[in-house]
């Protein structure tokens, strides 16, 4: 069905809610996500069909501690609910915020959040070899008890100090989002949908056929492609700490790049010219968007967003 306005997919990273140096107060968080509304407004205000999705790195490593910290008198909460509450709860500030905004605007959109869950392969490698850090720092006799009691896998992280373990999951490469057909109904009516975040919840099937939540994390980029894949957007943009991708990152080579074909994206990949963990990620979400048909991924920051669309910022990746 062909419609008529462009639909955009915009990832917008856990970092742009909870600032470098700030604690994670509620009160921050709320600023945070209302000055990144307004970015996300002029999409709206310029008549694209808008798609939502964040990080939430900060605020369930957050919540872990908070866990661990109560641990004595309420039973901690597994990975996944504790991924299901700050989608719930980040999603609920950021819907709000966009409300408020809109309304100002006078503007008629609903804004709708969806707690996603996201299938990925029991059989995943990840879960041989778990690696993302998640949660509070222990020091070694915490980290023994921990992985004595409740089976954790806990990595050195730090090279010294006190405190220099952390504990590690499976992160599984996304396979499909479960609520995809509840998800298209929801844009195609015009509605703006938040959804994936964190992520999304991971999920597999068991020996019954049956979906069941398991301990890891998967990349919220990487989360985020598939959503622009269940919602078919013509554009997905990914919104991070720097406003152009780079090639030769650390070297005195260093450049920043404005625009890659498919071909180049994956040879840069390839080459290991994007940090594992970090950009790379990033450039395989844009590539797999490509491949599955999207007009043009774009890498910027958050306050240049609509310039990037211009082609004015932006690293982008095209066909």
């Amino acid at each position: 069905m062909k419609r008529d306005r462009k639909r955009i997919v915009i990832a917008l990273g856990g970092n742009a809610i909870k600032l470098p140096r700030q604690k994670g107060t509620y009160e921050e968080q709320r600023t945070s996500i209302q000055a990144a509304s307004l970015h996300i407004l002029e999409f709206i205000k310029r008549g694209f069909e808008v798609v939502i999705t964040h990080g939430n790195g900060p605020q369930v490593g957050n919540l872990l501690v908070q866990q661990e910290a109560a641990a004595s008198q309420l039973p901690p909460q597994p990975m996944d609910i504790c991924n299901a509450m700050t989608q719930g709860q980040l999603g609920y500030v950021l819907q709000q915020a966009l409300m408020n905004e809109l309304k100002s605007l006078n503007l008629n959109f609903n804004v709708v959040t969806m707690i996603t869950q996201v299938l990925v392969d029991r059989k995943d490698p990840a879960f041989a070899h778990p690696g993302k850090p998640v949660g509070p720092f222990y020091d070694r006799r915490t980290k023994e008890k921990l992985e004595s009691e409740r089976g954790y896998k806990i990595k050195q992280v730090l090279p010294g100090g006190e405190t220099p373990f952390r504990r590690v999951v499976p992160s599984p490469d996304p396979i499909r989002i479960l609520e995809v057909s509840a998800l298209k109904k929801v844009v195609d009516a015009g509605m703006i949908a938040i959804a994936a975040g964190g992520g999304g919840v991971p999920v597999v099937l068991n020996e019954r056929g049956e979906f069941e939540g398991i301990e890891g994390v998967i990349d919220k980029d990487l989360a985020g492609e598939k959503l622009a894949e269940a919602v078919a957007a013509d554009f997905f943009v990914i919104l991070t700490d720097v406003p152009r991708v780079k090639l030769g990152f650390g070297t005195p080579e260093e450049r920043e790049v404005e625009r890659l074909d498919i071909r180049q994206a994956k040879k840069y990949l390839q080459e290991g010219q994007f940090l594992a963990g970090s950009m790379a990620p990033k450039v395989l979400a844009c590539i797999r968007f490509i491949e599955y048909g999207g007009e043009e991924a774009i890498i910027t920051s958050l306050d240049r967003a609509w310039l990037a669309l211009q082609n004015q910022e932006g690293t982008h990746i095209v066909p």
